[in-house]
């Protein structure tokens, strides 16, 4: 019997898209998300970014062997684009020689702390019937901070605390709250009289508290003194900024000790406060000095604890008052928070 033939002959004249038989290396897609077996998704994905990676690796080797060919002509390297460097312009950004910013924070009610007119004294309480590990949180703060004084809350109200404590002399009023044994929100208040306050106190903030690392957890940590430590605020650009880092700058005194040696930094970046206590210390380096034949000294940072972060959620004016109280900002998050680029403080 004869062989039959295969009807319909190539592929071509039927109509159909023929096979690619050629074994031609095809790019992977970074969206495969139209592939419905997980597995296989994966898979691709997981192609397409090791792809990405060893084409990053070439492209690098190339711009290093152009420069090392160019020599002293090469480009220079350019920055990676960031959130920090390529942020929305605020139109209430501080210049550092802006003589109205200046004249204007003279006057305001910090000044007199900055001067060293007035030392603060700060009260400190927490939430009814606080948990047994936030007192870690309180006694590192009571470290890290100089002139604080802590009462235990009962059944007072925030404002009776305010009274309490403006007619006990102090300055400023902390109020620690918790979610799970955790700190994670901070009141803060200006309790003292000023004239720019209109012989009233104020302004009163609440921060939202994260990130809490004991001082104990802290990678070789050291221990603190009871030196007054001197203050870093960095970061803070606008008005807002401003005002909110002077506020944080008038809890520590204004005459630093400095052979204790201890920073308090309050680092702003992209709206998040990262606040971070450290000792400096010098020791021997491994180099030596040419002309003296010593060795060379060097610096190092020991932190000391505790270690957390602080992000502003709104700016009151006076003491703390939810029912009548006027504030100068809140943060809004449907009308604010419209692009990562974008930043307050």
């Amino acid at each position: 019997m004869a062989a039959t033939k295969k009807k319909g002959g190539h592929a071509s004249l039927q109509g159909k898209k023929p096979l690619n038989t050629a074994k031609v290396k095809r790019s992977v897609s970074n969206n495969p998300g139209h592939i419905k077996n997980k597995l296989k998704r994966s898979e691709i994905y997981g192609k397409y970014l090791l792809e990405k990676k060893a084409k990053k690796r070439q492209t690098r080797i190339q711009r290093e062997k152009e420069a090392e060919a160019l020599g002293e002509e090469a480009p220079t390297k350019q920055a990676p684009r960031t959130l920090d460097n390529t942020r929305e312009s605020e139109v209430t950004t501080v210049q550092p020689d802006d003589e109205e910013i200046l004249a204007d924070e003279a006057e305001d009610e910090f000044a007199p702390y900055f001067s060293d007119e007035i030392r603060p004294k700060i009260l400190l309480t927490t939430r009814p019937m606080p948990s047994g590990e936030l007192f870690h949180f309180i006694a590192d703060l009571m470290r890290f901070i100089p002139q604080l004084y802590y009462y235990p809350r009962k059944s007072y109200s925030v404002k009776e605390i305010c009274q309490f404590g403006a007619n006990r002399k102090f300055t400023h009023l902390i109020v620690l709250s918790e979610k799970s044994k955790v700190c994670n929100g901070m009141l803060i208040s200006h309790i003292r009289p000023s004239t720019a306050a209109n012989g009233l106190g104020g302004p009163t903030a609440f921060f939202k508290v994260s990130n809490v690392i004991p001082s104990s957890d802290v990678p070789n940590n050291g221990s603190a003194t009871s030196h007054v430590p001197e203050l870093n605020l960095h970061g803070f650009t606008t008005r807002l900024g401003h005002r909110a880092g002077r506020f944080l700058g008038s809890l520590f005194p204004h005459n630093a000790q400095f052979q204790g040696r201890q920073v308090a930094t309050f680092h702003n970046q992209r709206d998040f406060i990262f606040v971070r206590h450290h000792r400096y210390v010098f020791q021997e380096g491994n180099l030596v000095n040419k002309e003296t034949g010593k060795k060379k000294t060097k610096a190092r940072l020991q932190e000391l604890g505790p270690r957390f972060t602080m992000k502003m959620r709104w700016l009151q004016e006076g003491t703390f008052d939810t029912q009548f109280g006027e504030y100068e900002w809140m943060h809004k998050r449907k009308e604010m928070d419209t692009t990562r680029r974008k930043f307050h403080l």
